[in-house]
Order: C-alpha cells, then sequence, then structure tokens
C-alpha cells in the first residue's frame, strides 16, 4: 500500500491556516500530488480584495506547494478551478493563465461557477506528477 505524506509550503503563517481548518496543503501518494484547494489570500489568510491579485496569489500559493513536492506548473496533469461569476472573471483569469501557460501542451482543465469560496472569488486545485528525482 502506498503510504500517503502531507506536502505543505515553507510558508508558516499558512501552514497555521491548514492546521486551523484541519487539512493539509497537498498529499503525495507514490509519484502523484493531489493539492487542496489554493486561494488568493494574504498572509495573513485574508483575501486579497483586487481580483486579477487574489488569481495571481492563488497561483503563487499553488506554485508554492508544488514547490514543495518538487514539483511544478509543468508536472500539472489535472486543474479544476472555482469562479464566483464566472461570465465577468473570465477574461482576467485567462489573462494571468495565459503567463504562466503560454504555449502547449496545457494541462486539462475544468471551470466550475460556484456561488461561495469564503469570501475569495478565485480557487485552483490540482494533480500533478512529481518528478523522478535522478
Amino acid at each position: 500500500m502506498t503510504q500517503r505524506e502531507a506536502i505543505f509550503p515553507d510558508n508558516q503563517n499558512r501552514h497555521a491556516l491548514y492546521d486551523a481548518h484541519g487539512y493539509s496543503a497537498a498529499i503525495r501518494s507514490g509519484d502523484l500530488l493531489f493539492v487542496s484547494g489554493q486561494v488568493g489570500s494574504r498572509e495573513d489568510g485574508t483575501p486579497e480584495p483586487d481580483f486579477k491579485a487574489q488569481v495571481e496569489r492563488a497561483f503563487d500559493n499553488l506554485k508554492a506547494t508544488l514547490n514543495a513536492a518538487g514539483a511544478s506548473f509543468d508536472d500539472l496533469i489535472d486543474v479544476t478551478t472555482f469562479h464566483t461569476d464566472p461570465q465577468t472573471q473570465f477574461d482576467t483569469i485567462m489573462d494571468v493563465k495565459n503567463k504562466i501557460f503560454p504555449q502547449p501542451p496545457y494541462p486539462n482543465w475544468t471551470a466550475v461557477g460556484v456561488t461561495w469560496l469564503a469570501g475569495f472569488d478565485f480557487e485552483i486545485k490540482v494533480i500533478a506528477r512529481i518528478p523522478v528525482q535522478a
């Protein structure tokens, strides 16, 4: 049986938030990494009020979690994003996304409209394959 391992980014403030809410930033199982939804929170855990900056912070938080497991955006297999107002947010999200993934191959992506994200307007969760270390 593959043992699961909790992965947390280096930022201790964010680690305290995971502890307070009872979940891990990510779980490594074999060479797969299952990352919990990442939001655009500031260091103290509060939402970034500017929407574009919130999306950028969510990707920054995702990057930190991936890095803690030895992975990067290039290792993403599956992406799911959650949006509180997809119709008006789409262009902003695509602008940020296109800077992170400027060319193929792109990860597969599912976008879901939701009514509540605990004060946030964007959340991203992923599955990644952790590269084999030589």
